[in-house]
């Protein structure tokens, strides 16, 4: 039988500040953070790789794995000091299980183990996924239900927050996740790691001249994404003008990509609104952070009456605090702890 770490002593999770040390380590940040009741960050320590991936155009997650292990450490005690707690003052800890790079998971996932048995604190096996969801929480007031657009690296997606447990799916990319499509057209365009802020800024130089590849479905049909065609018309699109001796206009071409990336995120949410009769809105996920993306919202919130939310652009990107998040609310509808047997999960479920 699973041994649970939280038989060890007797918690009482209705208490007014219930304080959650949670750690994130599903790709290239190494990250811990105290957070209180859900909604208030009292430490939010990051370690970040990209200046060790930059060279290689990407994430190597052998490497991610390795500077995971010569950080975590560190990064914890930092957020135990930047919030002021020592052990006793911590209910709970919580960590990223899934999704992400099976090496860089384990690395958090077996710290988080050690140190809730070793405090004798429960342990709470969090979704990276819901996590970005729950990052919308954070310094706000936002209660389900509502439609929220999840655009991320590896997910993209459009769900339906029926409450803090209750999560359906609407629809889902059906190949490449957005926030993965940005970053490779970074990389054909000769941008640096991570492509997303690198577009977002060369794209201000440009105008969307090219005619770019949309999916399109009917008003009945299931919602659905589709980024492989948009990303291997830019390469096809590239190596086209270097084949014929032209000049690459990287601007136009960036700007041309971010409109069809980003129409097709809101047509999307913009359905699922209609479908749902739902006008409270929350984006979620590092492409949640795309200025362009969010004045699309920001206009329908003026024009159509939308209630539109988005995370602090600190949390859009990986980080713990929105794992601490997910935890509270998890613990909150009745999530039971994890065991010593809790192993980490390349992919998990929407």
């Amino acid at each position: 039988m699973t041994k649970s770490l939280s038989k060890r002593r007797k918690y009482a999770f209705r208490i007014s500040k219930m304080k959650i040390l949670a750690i994130e380590s599903s790709c290239d940040e190494t990250a811990a953070a105290v957070v209180e009741n859900g909604r208030r960050v009292l430490s939010n320590a990051v370690a970040s790789q990209i200046e060790i991936h930059r060279r290689f155009g990407g994430v190597v997650p052998e490497i991610a794995s390795r500077n995971h292990i010569l950080a975590i450490e560190n990064v914890v005690r930092q957020a135990l000091d930047e919030a002021n707690c020592t052990e006793d003052d911590i209910d709970a800890v919580a960590v990223t299980y899934g999704a992400g790079l099976l090496g860089a998971l384990l690395v958090g996932v077996n710290y988080a183990k050690a140190l809730a048995y070793a405090w004798g604190k429960p342990l709470y096996a969090v979704s990276h996924v819901r996590g970005h969801i729950a990052a919308n929480y954070i310094d706000s007031d936002l209660e389900p239900p509502y439609v929220c657009l999840l655009a991320s690296g590896g997910h993209t997606a459009v769900l339906k927050v029926e409450d803090y447990s209750t999560v359906t799916l609407l629809g889902q990319s059906r190949d490449d996740a957005a926030g993965e499509a940005f970053d490779k057209v970074a990389r054909v365009l000769g941008l640096p790691y991570p492509g997303g802020p690198e577009i977002q800024k060369l794209a201000l130089q440009g105008k969307p001249v090219f005619k770019m590849p949309r999916p399109v479905f009917k008003s009945d049909e299931a919602i659905f994404f589709s980024y492989s065609g948009l990303k291997t018309f830019v390469i096809n699109l590239v190596h086209n003008l270097e084949q014929r001796g032209e000049e690459i206009p990287k601007a136009d071409v960036a700007c041309s990509f971010q409109e069809c990336a980003v129409d097709q995120l809101f047509h999307a949410a913009e359905c699922a609104v209609g479908r749902t009769g739902m006008k409270k809105v929350a984006v979620a996920g590092g492409v949640s952070a795309n200025a362009l993306l969010r004045a699309r919202f920001d206009e329908a919130e003026k024009t159509r009456g939308w209630e539109v939310h988005y995370p602090p652009l600190r949390y859009c990107t990986d980080n713990a605090a929105m794992i601490g998040a997910e935890a509270y609310f998890a613990v909150q509808s009745g999530a039971s702890p994890a065991g010593l047997d809790l192993d980490a999960k390349a992919t998990v479920r929407l």
